[in-house]
């Protein structure tokens, strides 16, 4: 090279022409989330066993009557409640980071997170009404 040639331009590394991206810090709250609801999830479902599986007789005594008079109270009504909705967010949570890892095509990715957020939905919305217009007295 002569001291009289230009030097060749060289664009800066992933310049486009497109705005950059908005950054967000939702990935790191849903790490966050799943550490947490894990550890919550923990406590919740190992009571629910030692209470449903090991005490007073375990399983033999769970019958409708069982759960009616479990879910006439307060205290029960939200322990349950606080682990339907942490396993299914939980597992909702855990299920988007598969379909985000595995799937190619932005549309597979687009449906498969729509269909998992229309069942946790379905789920979440029909388990919290039945929880909480459990009728005891059928007839």
């Amino acid at each position: 090279m002569t001291t009289t040639e230009a030097p060749v331009a060289i664009d800066k590394p992933r310049s486009s022409t497109r705005p950059a991206a908005r950054r967000s810090n939702f990935e790191l709250y849903s790490w966050v989330f799943m550490r947490l609801s894990g550890v919550v999830l923990l406590f919740l479902v190992l009571g629910h066993l030692l209470i449903m599986l090991f005490l007073d007789g375990g399983v033999q005594r769970i019958n409708f009557a069982f759960v009616a008079g479990r879910w006439a109270s307060p205290f029960w009504q939200m322990w349950d409640l606080t682990m339907l909705w942490l396993a299914g967010l939980h597992g909702a949570n855990g299920l988007r980071t598969v379909i985000n890892d595995y799937s190619r095509k932005g549309g597979t990715r687009f449906w498969l997170q729509t269909l998992l957020c229309v069942s946790l939905l379905v789920i979440v919305v029909l388990g919290t009404f039945v929880l909480f217009t459990f009728d005891p007295n059928i007839s």
